[in-house]
């Protein structure tokens, strides 16, 4: 039976845990880890949306089910289960910041945000309140003590990785968080909770973003900002319209379906989204290729480093040789699909150094194929 690290300093018995809850089995199954340390333990679950809308909610997150369930699991083990209502912080922080996103022709990624405000902001509020000595989570990664303190690092387990959606975590917050399912697949964790006797053992995972349980996100995004449905053109690099479009919430920079425009000699991308204009810009792929991208608030979490560094632009992309030169990040080799509103997350080697939010791209200059 796998114990799960805490990392905790004394005996655990005079210890308190509190464990962010979701209703996931993930989070169920820390938290069944930390009561069997013998340390206290207190279940905490933010309620993020209007629990009439949250109810009937399958495969979010943090809805009226999922507090429910992590409920029921705190019950099972016999631990207290706290809800707070941070419905409008997670509102501004992170369902109006994706809608302006959108609106600015960007990319935005709620996940971070989410973690940067409601989770990794409002809850470490609450366990500090709560008297606690560390605030331990369900995400795939794992913190290590180096040379210099604790450092962040990638999950064991390559597809559950979630170091990319953490690389804005502060130093003074990894010293107090605490990832026990870092270093375990994903199987066995669901085996953990089956072991233990949770019912949420087989629950389905929930999806990337929560709040659009359809996935039909330009709809919130209508919902939210009437004006995202505003036409405009479809052009090419020089200008010459090509088509029109019913608003740029449908499109993002590397997309190729959806802009129905046949009888040209190679396939179009997006390669850029023009708000002032609402022109939509499309190339061939040689234009998404980039050499370099500048990013803005950097948070750094590596300390002092020297050697090779990886950077990931997108949560799924595989890692690149790159350097960061002041507040550009340059890849060794043109990198595709690099788009404003997404994070660049710099890594040396198994450990992530931080990142920033990325502002602006240079296109690279490719030789003719």
């Amino acid at each position: 039976m796998f114990s799960g690290d805490f990392q905790l300093e004394g005996p655990l018995a005079q210890r308190r845990i509190v464990v962010a809850m979701s209703g996931g089995v993930d989070s169920s199954v820390v938290a069944a880890l930390a009561a069997r340390t013998g340390a206290e333990t207190i279940g905490v679950t933010l309620q993020l949306y209007d629990h009439g809308e949250a109810v009937g909610r399958a495969g979010s997150c943090c809805a009226g089910r999922d507090i429910r369930d992590a409920r029921a699991v705190c019950d099972r083990l016999g631990i207290a289960h706290y809800v707070f209502d941070h419905e409008s912080s997670f509102r501004g922080q992170v369902i109006d910041d994706f809608a302006d996103t959108y609106l600015a022709g960007r990319t935005p990624i709620p996940c971070v945000k989410c973690n940067m405000g409601p989770k990794f902001t409002d809850l470490f509020a609450l366990a500090r309140d709560l008297g606690a000595d560390c605030l331990a989570t369900g995400h795939y990664v794992q913190r290590a003590i180096g040379p210099d303190g604790p450092e962040l690092h990638k999950g064991a387990d390559p597809a559950r990785d979630q170091s990319y959606f953490l690389f804005a975590t502060t130093s003074a917050q990894l010293d107090f968080l605490r990832f026990p399912l870092g270093g375990l697949p994903k199987a066995r964790v669901r085996e953990i909770a089956a072991e233990i006797g949770l019912g949420v053992a087989g629950k389905p995972d929930s999806q990337d973003i929560c709040f659009v349980p359809d996935g039909d996100y330009a709809s919130l995004v209508k919902k939210l900002r009437p004006q995202a449905e505003t036409r405009g053109d479809i052009v090419d690099e020089r200008g010459a319209k090509l088509g029109e479009h019913r608003g740029l919430i449908h499109f993002t920079v590397g997309q190729r379906r959806g802009l129905e425009i046949g009888g040209t000699p190679e396939p179009l991308y997006v390669i850029r989204l023009d708000p002032s204009t609402r022109q939509v810009v499309v190339g061939p792929k040689s234009a998404l290729a980039v050499r370099a991208a500048r990013i803005e608030g950097l948070n750094w979490i590596g300390g002092g480093h020297e050697g090779p560094l990886t950077a990931k632009v997108r949560s799924m992309a595989r890692p690149t040789p790159a350097r960061l030169d002041g507040d550009r990040v340059v890849f060794d080799t043109p990198e595709y699909g690099v788009a404003p509103g997404q994070a660049a997350v710099l890594y040396a080697g198994e450990r992530v150094l931080g990142g920033g939010w990325i502002a602006e791209t240079e296109r690279a200059e490719l030789a003719p194929a």
